[in-house]
Formats: structure tokens, C-alpha cells, sequence
């Protein structure tokens, strides 16, 4: 089963998904020792060294009650409130930290682990998911369907998991004791909103279909799989059950609120920008795109239509072709440096699934990548793959890897959406169809119709049907989006991710922003590869801390410490 999910946090090239068998220590052994570090010497480079160690010692404390992708969270209201309460300790040591004169790097790192913090702290007191979001427990339901069709290997003793099947047998056995404390956490049913549980209760109805393919699928001569899977399935559906019975008491809002929109803005994704100042950013680039879409078209429309590729052979060819055009593309027009470990090799055949039959009906995305791939292996390949193998060899301290509660999404979507337009104003379409830079305004009015939609839903102006219907009317081929599984993603990925659409759109901007404030700096000094080389080498972090620490500039700094 490939999942064509693009943009989304768990999609394989914005984050990597861990073992299902990774280890997750005890909250309550990690509290028993949490505090035991001493406040730092003198000596320790005035407080860095704390800060390091402070942040390490929250990472593992988080690993305990984290989001793993496909695992079971962590649902033992004991332990959620033991983790809200080791929080308010550890944010009090980092407030006793001074890094008022430490370097703008090391400043830098400070506001990293402030922002993590600020990220749980949002988690615990505003979205409360283990008590207000039915999707909490019905998202395994999903990623167990995502798991399975994974080819099956020596060690998946016949069930279609892979590498992960003895970890899938563990969360099938779970899932009856799961599902009842569902329902507990959730008893207070007028503060889980309607929408949300009209999210989860979707999955769990499509997820039937993917149990009883386990069942299928599984050997017959492994009785207790069989009954593990169809305690897990009986399970999903009690749950669904409940769901559907309760669902008219349902009635919270299902957006944050504007107050606590702005809190998360300013201290989580470290925005100098206010709701509303971001709903003008959104608005006025969404006009942009559709203007110069409009535009292109009148300019093109003498040109015959771009002919989509018919078959899986024609699509791999395809992608092949514009995977070599962009590799040689950032070399010969020296883009950014290209070590030798920035290759397509691990990416090409997994991100889209050539194995796979071709479909009767392709996803709304594909009415792009079928006609012109550019845009898209320049966002996946060139942005989020090309970030995950650069991750890779960052031995940062604090700022190596994936960073939770969407403290970076500005940063990774954003130059993975900005680099779709902005190597097309570089030349890497000169060579195509002039139509295809209609396809790269297309692609980028989705994205914008997408953050308005977080935005208003945020904003409780919008339901999440009002949503649904805005995209449909204003997506560019939006009748390919109505009713569609995609559709449906994309809105829970962002009414259930506060922000995630907006942050792609706005951290383009801040990204252009940066681009503009650079150049003007450094004049006829500035180059683009040393500029490029120089923002990736700051790490997945927010843009206005890559601002602050190339630039120097501490105007967005200030706004934000005010």
C-alpha cells in the first residue's frame, strides 16, 4: 500500500518513520532521575553546556510519551499528567539559564529548546489530544493499513509487515485494552469537536477494509494471529460504534482559537507574525499564484495541451528524465553544493511506487506529476529528501534531526514549496513546454487554497466542510478534489497539525524574505550557492532563527521576545 500523501509530516521524505520495536523507557523511571543533573559550573561556556545537557535529558524524557510513527502513544492519563509536570520543570531550569550574552548560534540553540518546550506545553494545555481528538486512537487503525502490503521477509513469519511484524503483533494484542481507555479519556464528549471526530470516525470505516485484508492475508495455521486481528478489528469497530452514538453531543470548536493561534505563532514556531498579518501573507500570495496562472495560460493558448503520461513504464521514464534534468540543473548553474551523499538512489523507486499497478483513478496531485514531474521532484527529491540525507550527517547537538510539534515545518516546506517556483524562475523549465510553468502556479494555488483553509478553520470561521467546499471551488481543477481521499487528508492533516498549510506557504515567504535581506546586504558580494549553502547548513530550524544568525539582523527577535 503507497500512500500518495504528499506535504504530510509522516510522508517518507519529510520524516522518517522509526521502528515500531524501538525501545520507549518508562516515564516514571526517567522522573526519578530527571532532575539529578547539577546546575553548570562557571567554567561550562556560561551556560551552553547546560542548555545541552538540559535538552538531552527533555528529549528522553519526551521519547517516553512521543509520537512515533505507527507505534501506540502513550494513553495512561497518569503518566500524561506525570509528563505535564516534569514539563513545568524542566521550562523552569531552562528560564534559569542567561544566554542574553552568549553568541547568536548558541542563542540561537536556546530558542530551539525553548520552543520545544512551548511545543509540549501547547500539547498539554490547548490541544489535550488524548482527551479531545477521537483520531488519537483511531490513527493506528490507519497506519496499520499503511503497514500492511509491505512485502514479507524471513523474519515476518508470513504476515505482510516486513521488518515490522513482530512489532505489529505487539500493537494487535494491544489494541482491545487501547480502544477501551479511548473511551474513558474521552468521556467528556461535548469538549471533543464534532469535525475531529468525524475525521477519525472516517478512518476507522475505511480501516475495516484493511483488517479484513490481514485476515486474508494471514496463514491459517497462526491461530493466534488470526484472533488478534479480529479482537483488534472487533475493537475499531466498538470504538466506531461509540463514536457514531455520541457524535451528536459532540459540539467544541474544532479550531484553536485566534489567542491561542497567536501564542502558538510566537513561542512554538518562533513567527514574528500575528493570525492576522498571516491571513494578508496567505491571501496576497494566493492572489499572486492565480494571477500569474492566469496569465501563463492566456500566454500558452495557442499551445497544445501537455499529454499525461498513460502507464507506469511512461511514468518512470519520466521522472527518471526529470530527476537527471534537475541533478544537472543545480550543478551547472551552481545552486547549491552537491556532496556526494545528495543522490536520488534511495528515493526514486520508494517515494512512487512503480511496483504498483496503474490505477483507474489517480490522486489530485498526479493530474500534476502525470503532465509536467519537475515540480514535484523538485519539492520531494530536492527539498524534503535531499534534508533527510543532509540530517543525516548533522552532528549538532541540539539541532541535528526531525523537530516535533511543527517547530520546523516553516523551514522544510516552505524551501521545499518555494524551490517548485523559484528553480523555475532559475531555468529549469526553459527547456520544457511553456505550459509547464502553468502547472507550477497550479500546484502552488492548491497549496495557498490549503493555508487559508487552516487559517479560518483555526479561526473557528470555518467548519471543516466550509473547508472542504472553498478547496473544491478554488483548487485549480478542484472537481478532481471533491469528496477525495486526498481532499480528506489534507484537511485533517491540517485542522488536526495546527498550521501545517499555512507554515508551507509563509515559510516561502520568509525564505524569500531572508533571499531578498541577504542580497541587499552583502551587494555585489552576494552569491546564490554560498547564500543556499549557508541556509542549509543552519539545520532544520525556523527561518527567523536562520535570519537572525546569517544576517545578524534582530528586528523578528525582538517582536518575538516582547
Amino acid at each position: 500500500m503507497v500512500s500518495r500523501c504528499h506535504d504530510s509530516p509522516n510522508c517518507a521524505g519529510n520524516r522518517a518513520a522509526p521502528s515500531l520495536l524501538a525501545p520507549k523507557p518508562a516515564l516514571t523511571v526517567l522522573l526519578a532521575g530527571l532532575f539529578s543533573f547539577g546546575s553548570a559550573s562557571a567554567a561550562d561556556s556560561e551556560g551552553y553546556v547546560e542548555l545541552v545537557e538540559l535538552f538531552q535529558a527533555f528529549r528522553t524524557m519526551t521519547g517516553a510519551t512521543g509520537d512515533d510513527y505507527g507505534a501506540l502513544p502513550v494513553v495512561d492519563p497518569a503518566m500524561i499528567e506525570a509528563e505535564a509536570v516534569a514539563l513545568g520543570e524542566f521550562q523552569a531550569r531552562l528560564r534559569a539559564i542567561e544566554p542574553s550574552d552568549w553568541t547568536i548560534p548558541e542563542q540561537v540553540d536556546y530558542h530551539l529548546v525553548r520552543a520545544e518546550m512551548n511545543g509540549l506545553e501547547f500539547r498539554h494545555r490547548v490541544t489535550r489530544p488524548w482527551f479531545r481528538d477521537p483520531g488519537t486512537y483511531s490513527d493506528i487503525v490507519y497506519f496499520l493499513g499503511e503497514f500492511h502490503g509491505m512485502p514479507p521477509d524471513d523474519e515476518s513469519q508470513g504476515l505482510p509487515f516486513g521488518n515490522e511484524a513482530a512489532g505489529i503483533r505487539t500493537i494487535l494484542n494491544a489494541l482491545p485494552n487501547f480502544f477501551s481507555q479511548a473511551r474513558i479519556n474521552l468521556a467528556d464528549v461535548a469538549a471533543i469537536p464534532g469535525d475531529l471526530a468525524l475525521l477519525s470516525a472516517r478512518d476507522l470505516r475505511n480501516g475495516d477494509a484493511d483488517f479484513a485484508a490481514m485476515l486474508a492475508d494471514a496463514p491459517a495455521g497462526d491461530p493466534q494471529l488470526l484472533d488478534a486481528i479480529g479482537a483488534a478489528r472487533q475493537a475499531a469497530s466498538e470504538f466506531l460504534v461509540w463514536l457514531e452514538s455520541n457524535s451528536d453531543r459532540m459540539v467544541a470548536p474544532a479550531g484553536v482559537g485566534r489567542e491561542n493561534y497567536d501564542w502558538l505563532l510566537k513561542n512554538v514556531y518562533l513567527f514574528p507574525y500575528s493570525w492576522e498579518q498571516l491571513s494578508t501573507i496567505v491571501e496576497l500570495e494566493d492572489n499572486r499564484v492565480i494571477t500569474f496562472q492566469r496569465l501563463e495560460a492566456n500566454r500558452n493558448r495557442a499551445l497544445p495541451n501537455i499529454r499525461p503520461v498513460q502507464s507506469q513504464q511512461e511514468y518512470r521514464q519520466s521522472v527518471a528524465e526529470a530527476i537527471d534534468d534537475l541533478m544537472n540543473f543545480i550543478r551547472d548553474e551552481n545552486i547549491f553544493s552537491m556532496p556526494d551523499y545528495l543522490t536520488p538512489d534511495d528515493y526514486f523507486g520508494s517515494w512512487h511506487g512503480f511496483d504498483n499497478p496503474w490505477p483507474e483513478q489517480h490522486d489530485y496531485f498526479f493530474n500534476f506529476s502525470h503532465r509536467e514531474p519537475r515540480m514535484e521532484e523538485a519539492h520531494e527529491m530536492v527539498g524534503h529528501h535531499f534534508d533527510a540525507l543532509r540530517g543525516q550527517y548533522d552532528t549538532h547537538p541540539i539541532r541535528r534531526g526531525w523537530r516535533p510539534y511543527k517547530i520546523a515545518t516553516a523551514r522544510t516546506e516552505g524551501i521545499a514549496f518555494a524551490l517548485e517556483e523559484l528553480l523555475m524562475h532559475a531555468g529549469y523549465l526553459d527547456d520544457r513546454t511553456p505550459r509547464a510553468r502553468e502547472i507550477a502556479y497550479e500546484q502552488a494555488a492548491f497549496r495557498t487554497v490549503r493555508a487559508l483553509s487552516d487559517i479560518y478553520m483555526h479561526d473557528n470561521q470555518w467548519s471543516l466542510q466550509d473547508a472542504m467546499a472553498y478547496s473544491v471551488a478554488n483548487a485549480p481543477h478542484g472537481e478532481l478534489l471533491d469528496d477525495s481521499p486526498h481532499l480528506w487528508f489534507e484537511m485533517a492533516t491540517t485542522l488536526r497539525g495546527v498550521g501545517h498549510h499555512m507554515l508551507m506557504v509563509v515559510g516561502k515567504v520568509q525564505f524569500m524574505k531572508l533571499f531578498r535581506d541577504r542580497a541587499q546586504q552583502l551587494g555585489d558580494e552576494f552569491e546564490l550557492q554560498a547564500f543556499m549553502d549557508e541556509f542549509f547548513e543552519s539545520g532544520l530550524i525556523p527561518i527567523s532563527l536562520i535570519r537572525w544568525e546569517m544576517t545578524g539582523m534582530d528586528d523578528e527577535m525582538k517582536t518575538l521576545l516582547q
